[in-house]
Order: structure tokens, then C-alpha cells, then sequence
């Protein structure tokens, strides 16, 4: 011990130098938190409507650690849900027609989700109808409400994926906020990206504003210079983007899409993979 230290003075050092070597491990806590990846099988619908199961299993070799699927190939639940189990993949989502959660077929829809063991119904897209005006917005906000309801019973959750047009100003607000602020909680929000970008909407703010609300998330890469970029060779703020999910957005998926391939589909998103594999996120 220094004899010009007194012992007053060494416990506060040292009590001091414990707190700092704390931090290092707190923050590597942190970073090793890891949100699981998975492929929205939208990226290789040719190939999955070819051969769904040898695709699944590439997908999963790959390193994914679910699929969401976009379509389910003629197949039924069981047959799907077989696949998946022999290929050790989750289903994280399934895109679902906004028809397929009205009336008498919405107990089919839920039905065949739980064969699959998927909790995230998420519709794609709406007609035309509820998005024409942003009293139309609200209207549908105020269903999905509804719908958030009914299948909360089942423990599941319904969800709304962007484009373009929800960024892009309507009767003096964006359709975004007409939706996401008027629906509850438990309506996920499944941010594309790549999608909010093209249509001007950058995907940071979003996601802090609505925190807690984008329980699974599309990773789909955007470049003005570059339109076919993979992930990483893009003009998104990934670590910014990443911060916010692994925090106040309580991101339970991280699904990957990529539609543009510049090189065979299956190839192109492994490459998106190793890319994350690189930021750390696998």
C-alpha cells in the first residue's frame, strides 16, 4: 500500500475501482443480448413454392433461427409445423391476409397459427378502403383494437407491416401516427426498414416514439446509390436502429427480408446473415 494513502482514502479507491470494473461487464451483458434472427420467406417464395422443406432446411443450416411465412405453399399446418420442428426453426410471424381475421375466419386463421406454434399474426397490407383517408385510418385502428382483443384469449397478437404510403402525409398527418397512435399496446408494430425508407420515414424516431411496440421487425436494407445493397452495404443506421429495439422497443424477432437479389435468392440472404453476424447480432 502507498504509506501516503490513508485507509479512509484506499477504501474509496477501491470501492471505486470495483464500480469501474463493473462497467465493462455491464456493457458486455448488454451486447451479448441477443434478439434471434429469422427469414420472412417472402425473400424465396420461388424457391420455397418448389421445395418448402429443402428450403427450410437450407434457411436453417444457414444459421436463421425461425421463418415467417408469407404464404404457406399448399401445405397444411401440421405438415409445415413438422418441417419446422425437424429443422429445429420457431415460426416468428405469419403474414395474414386482413380478410383472414374477419368474421367466422378468424377462428380457422388461429387455429392453424397455433398448429404452427406462431403467436404474431401480422397483416401486410389493407384495401384500399382503409387507407383512402385518415378518418379511414382511424376506422381501422379501432378494428384492430377489436382484433387485438379476440385474439388475446389464444395468447396472440395481431400486427400491422408497413409500405410506403403510411409516410407520406394524409389529411395532415401521417398514416403512421393516425394508426400506431390510435391503436393499443398490444397491436404490434412491425416496422419494414427498408419499406419506411423508400417512403421518407426513417425508422429511429418511429420506434422511439411507439416504445414496447415492435415485438418483431423486418431488417430490410435501403441505398439511394445502390438499389439491390444487401445488409450493410445500405444507407440504414443499423446500430442505431439495433440500440433502440434491444431496449425501449422490447423487439422479441429480428425477421430479415430481402426482395431484390442481385445473386440467387438463397445465396443473398445468407449473405444479409454473415452481415449481422458481423454487427454482433448473431
Amino acid at each position: 500500500m502507498n504509506p501516503t494513502v490513508s485507509r479512509r482514502d484506499f477504501l474509496k479507491l477501491g470501492a471505486a475501482g470495483a464500480a469501474l470494473a463493473s462497467i465493462p461487464a455491464a456493457f458486455a451483458k448488454a451486447a451479448g443480448k441477443k434478439i434471434p434472427i429469422a427469414l420472412e420467406l417472402y425473400s424465396v417464395r420461388k424457391e420455397c413454392a418448389q421445395d418448402t422443406a429443402g428450403v427450410i432446411k437450407a434457411v436453417a443450416k444457414m444459421g436463421y433461427k425461425g421463418v415467417e411465412f408469407a404464404g404457406f405453399y399448399n401445405k397444411d399446418a401440421k405438415t409445415l409445423r413438422k418441417i419446422l420442428d425437424d429443422c429445429g426453426l420457431k415460426c416468428c410471424g405469419s403474414h395474414t391476409p386482413f380478410g383472414n381475421l374477419l368474421g367466422d375466419k378468424f377462428k380457422e386463421t388461429v387455429e392453424f397459427n397455433q398448429t404452427l406454434g406462431n403467436k404474431f399474426l401480422i397483416v401486410p397490407g389493407l384495401p384500399k378502403d382503409r387507407t383512402a383517408s385518415r378518418q379511414a385510418w382511424l376506422d381501422t385502428a379501432k378494428l384492430f383494437n377489436e382484433l387485438a382483443d379476440r385474439a388475446a384469449p389464444h395468447k396472440m397478437r395481431v400486427g400491422y407491416h408497413n409500405h410506403t404510403i403510411e409516410f407520406k402525409e394524409l389529411d395532415g398527418e401521417l398514416p403512421w401516427d393516425t394508426f400506431f397512435g390510435n391503436t393499443k399496446k398490444e397491436v404490434v408494430m412491425q416496422f419494414d426498414t427498408g419499406n419506411a425508407m423508400h417512403g421518407g420515414g426513417n425508422a429511429v424516431p418511429f420506434l422511439k416514439k411507439y416504445p414496447g411496440r415492435a415485438a418483431t421487425i423486418h431488417l430490410k436494407p435501403f441505398s439511394h446509390a445502390k438499389p439491390d445493397a444487401l445488409i450493410g452495404e445500405d444507407d440504414l443506421p443499423w446500430n442505431e436502429i439495433f440500440a433502440v429495439c434491444e431496449t425501449t422497443g422490447k423487439t422479441e424477432w429480428y425477421i430479415v427480408e430481402y426482395e431484390r437479389p442481385a445473386m440467387p435468392a438463397l445465396e443473398a440472404v445468407e449473405k444479409c446473415l454473415q452481415a449481422l453476424k458481423t454487427m454482433g447480432k448473431c
